[in-house]
């Protein structure tokens, strides 16, 4: 059980990593199958249910470029087995390749605390939340450009672009009468 590290190993030329981590995988092989289809450059997909990853193949394994956390809103045990798995993350996966990704939004049965809770949690460590439709093919199709545009980025595919200038445009705030301390 060692921490997975951004910068550990080379990276490949015209090709993107990216480690996939859902407990329910629901949403996870659609959201795989649609990034796979991109032509513009080699896009590997790997798939995990929680971290951290197996340590027989950690040689074989290529440097992973972004992590996305994909946790449905309906279920308690998907946030938190995200949670759980962010202790085994370098802390340098946390300048820009690292975002999470919310399912089931808009489901009924979710309760405010648990958006609210993955609110927090996102802004605490600075990354990227993106809602995604995970009931039609639209909604993977569109939630993979998304990840597309970040993962391109994070792989260092896009000139005179950082993980970390990307991070910094895209992370998720909280409005500041929501949990915040006031320092008046």
């Amino acid at each position: 059980m060692s921490l997975l590290k951004p910068f550990s190993k080379l990276p490949d030329l015209n090709t993107a990593n990216i480690l996939l981590v859902e407990n329910e995988e629901q949403f996870q092989q659609n959201l795989a199958n649609t990034l796979v289809e991109e032509t513009a450059v080699t896009v590997n997909v790997r798939l995990a249910k929680s971290l951290p990853l197996p340590m027989e193949n950690d040689e074989s394994r290529p440097r992973i470029d972004l992590v996305v956390f994909i946790i449905n809103l309906t279920s308690d045990k998907s946030f938190e087995s995200a949670k759980a798995s962010l202790k085994y993350l370098d802390p340098g996966y946390f300048l820009g390749k690292v975002c999470f990704m919310a399912t089931n939004a808009r489901h009924a049965s979710v309760r405010t605390g648990c958006l609210d809770a993955l609110r927090q949690l996102a802004v605490s460590l600075h990354c990227p939340l993106l809602f995604a439709e995970d009931q039609t093919p639209e909604g993977a199709t569109s939630s993979a450009r998304r990840l597309l545009t970040i993962l391109k980025v994070a792989s260092g595919l896009i000139p005179n672009t950082t993980a970390l200038y990307l991070s910094n445009l895209t992370r998720c705030t909280m409005p500041p009468d929501i949990d915040q301390p006031s320092f008046d």
